[in-house]
């Protein structure tokens, strides 16, 4: 179930302020109606908010990167496209630098210790193996992976640890976590025992639960080394 969080403008100016190391916009509906949405937000929040800009939702082609890096993103996250044609990877990479490219992965768990990536925000199962595809996707020249655990997205529970070391393991580039976290505690255990590089936390800053600020505290007492 999808809840409106609030203006996605306000919320960038308001986590900006209290201290996010970086902003993240990903459209899931994009995809299955073949469309980029996030072109206006991205144009809106660059002029607003002064850390690192990430966008995804829909990007199908090299214009749709170059149109999100000229509206002001820094880091073009890409997922359903990939899958479809992992070398748009590789040319986005070289066309607009690696440091631009975030391969996103939405997995869900297949038996024990296994998961497969998923596409169109989810919804459909590609039965390529999440660990291999994020192997992949460093090849051809991926800069970051943000990595979405589909059981674990919404619930609360934590981030799926365990699959979060085994990609982490298995790459050299930086894992940025996401999906589940429902509490501070869940948060440092996803870079401490999930080895996750950053975490991506939502619905405990959309429901005011916490602040960043708040977060990075809390971290920081924890060992977590922190912006």
């Amino acid at each position: 179930e999808l809840r409106d969080a609030g203006d996605p403008v306000k919320l960038a100016r308001l986590y900006n302020d209290q201290g996010a190391d970086e902003i993240v916009f990903l459209d899931i509906a994009a995809t299955p109606r073949s469309r980029c949405t996030v072109l206006g937000i991205a144009e809106q929040v660059s002029r607003q908010v002064f850390v690192p800009l990430t966008v995804g939702g829909g990007v199908r082609s090299l214009d749709d990167v170059r149109r999100l890096l000229g509206a002001g993103a820094d880091k073009v996250a890409i997922c359903s496209a990939a899958l479809d044609r992992p070398e748009f990877i590789a040319e986005a990479a070289e066309t607009m630098g690696s440091q631009c490219v975030v391969l996103s992965i939405d997995a869900k768990a297949r038996g024990r210790a296994a998961w497969t990536a998923y596409r169109s925000g989810g919804r459909e199962d590609t039965g390529v193996d999440a660990l291999e595809w994020a192997r992949r996707g460093q090849s051809l020249g991926a800069g970051e992976i943000l990595l979405n655990s589909i059981d674990r997205d919404g619930t609360r529970e934590g981030y799926d640890l365990e699959m979060l070391r085994r990609v982490s393991d298995a790459v050299s580039i930086p894992v940025i976590a996401s999906g589940g976290a429902g509490s501070l505690r869940q948060i440092a255990r996803a870079v401490h025992d999930g080895r996750a590089d950053a975490v991506l936390v939502a619905s405990l800053l959309h429901g005011r639960e916490h602040t960043v600020a708040g977060i990075k505290r809390y971290l920081r007492k924890k060992g977590v080394n922190v912006r």
